[in-house]
Formats: structure tokens, C-alpha cells, sequence
């Protein structure tokens, strides 16, 4: 990519200048991260990487045109400090938009909403609409709305990246894109709930579902509301971003043929291991004739299943094609670090596209 060897030849770094709406726990190992490979940014792919802007829902915004000292920003959030600014995420946008850098993006990683996917799909568009690169981690905008917001994008000559979307850092939305050419995709299966995935094999061991699900909050995995995750609504959320990228659908969430967990999970997941089968929450999706259909199911697996081999904290997919049979992309363990690298990665992305002149 040009700039790549800019801290070999001397070349002039690019300016990058960002601003986070969201500052929770994935916006914070974010800003951590960001800190921690600044300098693999600047000597490696010729990029001078800034925070300009932070909004928070509770906490205040934090505004520095040369850039906001991150590690400060997270110990403030984190004690339940204020950033020290009043300001809406439009004022954050807004403050974004003037800049004159080359490369400004709008990181989104505000709660999902599984209502409606506002405020997020509001945020998106803003930016987009003022000139600037979008990366999300919600999966709310991809979910409800992916094909106006992508065309938007387009016509308005930025990117719209997501890979946060549904396996936190691990590549499906760019597997697809960058390097499955020709390839048509006719369906999917597989975990994409890690708190669901921990719970059902807890229950397993008979631990108690309670204790399981406080062990998910306690690391930062479970949904801010864990009903999200134990009603099946981030598995509808996830089904529905990857129908819509992968097999051209128009589903929201609440199209979805969803299933929780429920109250008579434990009993159903012991009923599955006496008979030598697994219980799992999978996720489906295809293309017929009809259309584009997503589900997701608490389902008996075969004891030889892929999916039913995962261990505890792991997520897969298994991706149906037309000339490569079945690809299957599995992530062992998800975590607040890997879902913040899916940010990292995308900022990265939008940055070799700017720099090839494709947006």
C-alpha cells in the first residue's frame, strides 16, 4: 500500500483524525490499543493517528484538535469521572467534519438498540453525510439498515466498515469482500453469542445458569443488558448484518425466527448430553427462491459437529459456497481486546483505501 514503508523511506505520514461516540468498555480497550500500537501506525503504514473528539452518553465529551491523551480519558471514565466537556454526538461529528486532515473517521461504538438501531443509524449517516469514514462495532446499523447506509457511503465517496459487527476481530466481512472473488455465498450457520455459547456449556457441567451469566458481565462480554444475549435478540441482531452483507437481504432483527434460551434451557441441555448430543444457540441464514432467510435456534448438534466441539469462549462460522463447498472461520476466544481490534483493523482498512484513491 503507499505509505506502508513510510518509516523506511522518509515519507510523510498521513494525518488520521477520529472521534468516538462511545466510551464504554470497547471504546476504552480501543483507546488503549490505539495508545499501545501508535507507533506501529506512524512506522509501519505512514499513519499519525489522533482522537480529536469523545462523546459519552453519562460521562461528558472531550475535545482536543491535536489530540486527546487517551490513558487519561480511560482512568477519568473509567473512576466515573467527567471527560470535562458538555457535547452531543453531532457536536462531536460536527467537530470532526471542520478538520482539513485527510483522513477523518467516525468510530461508533455506542449499545445496541435492538428497538430501532437509533441513535446509531442517526450517527452513521450524520457522518457520512458530513464527509467522514465510518467504522462501527454496533451491529444495530448493519442489522437494520445496511443497504441504504452502503449505497449512502458510496454516493458520498467514504467507507462504511463493521467487522466488529458480529466476531469481534475475526475477519468474515473482509474474508468475503478482499479475497472470495467470483465466489457466491448461499447461506450460513454457527455461534456468534459467546455469553450463550459460556452458559449453555456451564449448564453442562450443571453449574447454575445465574452464576454463569454474572461470570459474562463480570468480564465485559455479556450485553450491557444481558437480555440481549440470553433472548437470542445480539444472535438476531448478528443473523440479520450477515444476511444482509452476505446474501443481499433486507432483514431487521425482528424478521429473524428467533429463539432464547428460555426457562427450560438447563433441562433441555442435560435431555442433549444424556443422549450424546449437544445443545447450542445457532444462527442460520440461506437464499432460495423465495428470498433471504435468517434464524436463530436452540438446536441439538451431533456430538461431531464443528459447532459442537467449540470450547466454552469460542464463536464459528461456516460459510456455504457455490465453488468452495463450505469455509469455516472459527475465533477461540472473544474478548473486549479483540473486539477493539476489529475498530484497529478497520481504521486501518478505511486508511489503505483513502491512500489507493477508492475512498
Amino acid at each position: 500500500m503507499p505509505g506502508d514503508l513510510a518509516g523506511i523511506t522518509g515519507i510523510s505520514r498521513m494525518r488520521v483524525e477520529m472521534a468516538l461516540l462511545g466510551f464504554g468498555h470497547v471504546g476504552r480497550r480501543f483507546a488503549l490499543l490505539l495508545d499501545e500500537r501508535a507507533d506501529y501506525l506512524r512506522n509501519v503504514h505512514g499513519l499519525d493517528p489522533h482522537v480529536v473528539a469523545i462523546a459519552t452518553r453519562r460521562h461528558g465529551s472531550a475535545f482536543n484538535r491535536n489530540g486527546i491523551d487517551l490513558r487519561d480519558a480511560v482512568a477519568r471514565r473509567a473512576a466515573g469521572q467527567s471527560l470535562g466537556s458538555d457535547g452531543t454526538p453531532a457536536d462531536v461529528i460536527g467537530e470532526l467534519a471542520s478538520s482539513t486532515a485527510p483522513v477523518r473517521v467516525v468510530l461508533e461504538a455506542t449499545t445496541l438498540n435492538v428497538t430501532d438501531a437509533q441513535p446509531a443509524i442517526g450517527h452513521v449517516e450524520m457522518a457520512l453525510d458530513s464527509g467522514c469514514h465510518v467504522v462501527t462495532v454496533n451491529k444495530g446499523p448493519v442489522a437494520f439498515a445496511y443497504r441504504r447506509l452502503n449505497q449512502f457511503a458510496s454516493d458520498k465517496g467514504v467507507s462504511f466498515l463493521f467487522e466488529g459487527a458480529v466476531m469481534d476481530g475475526i475477519p468474515i466481512f473482509n474474508l468475503v469482500r478482499d479475497t472470495l472473488p467470483s465466489v457466491t455465498l448461499t447461506g450460513f450457520r454457527g455461534i456468534v453469542n459467546t455469553t450463550t455459547q459460556h452458559i449453555l456449556m456451564a449448564l453442562e457441567g450443571g453449574e447454575p445458569f445465574s452464576a454463569a451469566l454474572e461470570r459474562m458481565q463480570a468480564e465485559g462480554i455479556a450485553e450491557a443488558d444481558p437480555s440481549l444475549d440470553v433472548d437470542g435478540w445480539d444472535a438476531a441482531a448478528k443473523a440479520a448484518a450477515l444476511a444482509n452483507v452476505l446474501l443481499d437481504a433486507e432483514l431487521t432483527p425482528h424478521r429473524v425466527a428467533r429463539e432464547g434460551l428460555g426457562a427450560n434451557a438447563p433441562a433441555a441441555v442435560q435431555r442433549a448430553a444424556a443422549a450424546g448430543r449437544r445443545l447450542r444457540l445457532v444462527v442460520a441464514g440461506s437464499r432460495d427462491a423465495s428470498g433471504a432467510h435468517a434464524s436463530v435456534r436452540l438446536t441439538e448438534l451431533d456430538a461431531s459437529d464443528m459447532l459442537a466441539t467449540l470450547p466454552r469462549t469460542a464463536n464459528a462460522l461456516i460459510l456455504r459456497t457455490d465453488l468452495l463447498d463450505e469455509i469455516a472461520i472459527c475465533q477461540m476466544r472473544g474478548d473486549l481486546t479483540q473486539t477493539a481490534y476489529a475498530l484497529f483493523t478497520d481504521l486501518v482498512s478505511v486508511c489503505r483505501r483513502v491512500a489507493a484513491g477508492i475512498g
